[in-house]
Parts: structure tokens; C-alpha cells; sequence
């Protein structure tokens, strides 16, 4: 056990987590991150990083983003697909700024979470100034005249002037200082799986958004990965999913057999994982 004092404690260490506490250094402020998990852990997601990613990575430090773009488990991705309910689809190229590099490199990339979360863990961890501490579990917290006194699980103690929460939607500290709850009609349930040998993957590793009629408010989606697989998945409005009832991990693999063009393009595909 130890007692520990900071200015600054940030709870996650995931991308927003990991982010909070690299810009933190940048700006000359030690900082405590903590997470429950040991890095790399698995997370579940789509794994596609937005142009809004590459802006905050470009943010803090261009070269992060180049070194991103420079590994294996980063695909790059050109553009976008939108399939209507009437199953027309809309397929639009990301537009570049800039000239030189930065119009040679995508403005938006695919990462597992496994992957992509751990590589900007591994950028806190080679900082001085941020005391990264994995496998910590909070299991108490109250409010003082310094801040907020954290205990974890193993009894050692955290002092904090400021807390950032990035320990995601349902963070019990959110909820119990901040008052914030999970509302369902502003909250998507979703479930996700690999897929190799899914057909039809356009040029340029467009991501797909298939709205379709069973699953309104709400999309299938199929996004290509950098080992030829795909991440396949659906989410829908979590009011919608509680009210109908719907098995999502049920609904994934019917959903493909009830649309044709799916069903074609999913002929050869093997699931390589459990969906969740």
C-alpha cells in the first residue's frame, strides 16, 4: 500500500484517458492515470478512427499521427458508404487539405481497439511526468478539502486536486458526484464481431453504414481491417433495443441472411470471433 498526492488524476486510461493525460505533459502538469485493465486489453468498437481523431492527434503532436499511419495495425481509409433503407448506396471519398504529406496520407484510418488504444498507452508510458497505473481498481472515493481521496482495491490511496473522468459511459464516479446517467434515448446499443472473407470491400477501405429498414433508428455496419478481415456489426437506439425486445447477438447473424445483398457478400465469410 502507499498514499500517493497529485494534481491531477485521470480515471481511464483509453483513448480519451491516455490523450488527457499526453496533452497534461505537453503543457508542463504531472498527472496520475489509472485503469482497471492491463494493457493491451480488448475494447468493443467499430475500430474506425475519424478524421476527428487525426485532428487531436494532429493537435498535440504530428508526429504521433505519422506514426500511426507508418504501422500494420493501422488501414488506411479513403472515404465512406451510406446505404439507405431503399438500399441505394452513396459512397463519398474523403476530401484532403493541405499539400505535400499530409494529402499522401488518409485522413482516417481502421485499428483494432486492442491495438490503437495501446499504442497511444505506450506513448503515456514513456512519459516521466505521467504515473501510469494499470490493473488499478477504484473501489472508493470521497470528497475533501484537497480535492477527492481515491482508494483502490489494494488499499493504496490517490490524492487529487482534479479529477478527469475517462472511464467511459457508465463511470461510477460520473454518476455519483456528477449526477449523470445513461439515458437510453440518447444512448446506442450495439454488438460487434470479425469477419475474413467478407466480399466487396471497396478501394480504399471505405467504411459502410448500412441503414436498414429492421434496424431504424439504428445501422449494420462493415468496416475493413488491416489483416484483409472486417468488423461487422450493428447498433441501435437503446430505448428502441429495450422496448422491442431485440437480441442484438441474435439479430447480427439473421439480419445477414434476411438481406440478399448481404447474404451474397457473406457467402465465403467465416466468423473468426465471438460476437459481443
Amino acid at each position: 500500500m502507499s498514499a500517493i498526492s497529485t494534481d491531477v488524476l485521470v480515471l481511464g486510461a483509453g483513448p480519451g484517458g491516455a490523450m488527457a493525460a499526453l496533452f497534461l505533459h505537453k503543457e508542463g502538469v504531472d498527472c496520475v492515470v489509472v485503469d482497471k485493465a492491463v494493457f493491451p486489453r480488448d475494447k468493443i468498437c467499430g475500430d474506425a478512427l475519424s478524421g476527428k481523431v487525426v485532428e487531436v492527434l494532429n493537435r498535440y503532436d504530428r508526429a504521433l499521427t505519422d506514426k500511426l499511419a507508418l504501422r500494420k495495425e493501422s488501414l488506411p481509409c479513403w472515404g465512406v458508404t451510406f446505404v439507405a433503407p431503399d438500399l441505394e448506396a452513396l459512397s463519398i471519398p474523403f476530401q484532403l487539405s493541405g499539400n505535400g504529406q499530409e494529402r499522401e496520407r488518409a485522413p482516417g484510418f481502421i485499428s483494432r481497439r486492442m491495438d490503437f488504444d495501446n499504442f497511444l498507452v505506450d506513448e503515456v508510458r514513456g512519459k516521466d511526468g505521467i504515473r501510469l497505473m494499470e490493473g488499478c481498481e477504484i473501489k472508493s472515493f470521497e470528497r475533501n478539502a484537497d480535492g477527492y481521496l481515491f482508494t483502490a482495491a489494494d488499499g493504496t490511496t490517490i490524492q487529487a486536486r482534479m479529477v478527469i473522468v475517462a472511464d467511459g459511459a457508465h463511470s461510477r464516479f460520473a454518476k455519483e458526484v456528477a449526477g449523470i446517467e445513461v439515458e437510453k434515448e440518447h444512448y446506442c446499443a450495439g454488438v460487434r464481431a470479425y469477419y475474413e472473407g467478407v466480399e466487396g470491400i471497396a478501394d480504399g477501405n471505405y467504411i459502410e453504414l448500412h441503414f436498414l429498414k429492421d434496424l431504424l433508428p439504428g445501422y449494420f455496419w462493415i468496416f475493413p481491417l488491416p489483416d484483409g478481415g472486417a468488423n461487422v456489426g450493428l447498433g441501435i437506439r437503446s430505448d428502441y433495443a429495450s422496448k422491442r425486445r431485440i437480441n442484438l447477438r441474435k439479430e447480427l447473424p439473421e439480419l445477414i441472411k434476411r438481406y440478399p445483398q448481404l447474404q451474397e457478400r457473406f457467402k465465403n465469410a467465416r466468423l473468426t470471433d465471438e460476437i459481443r
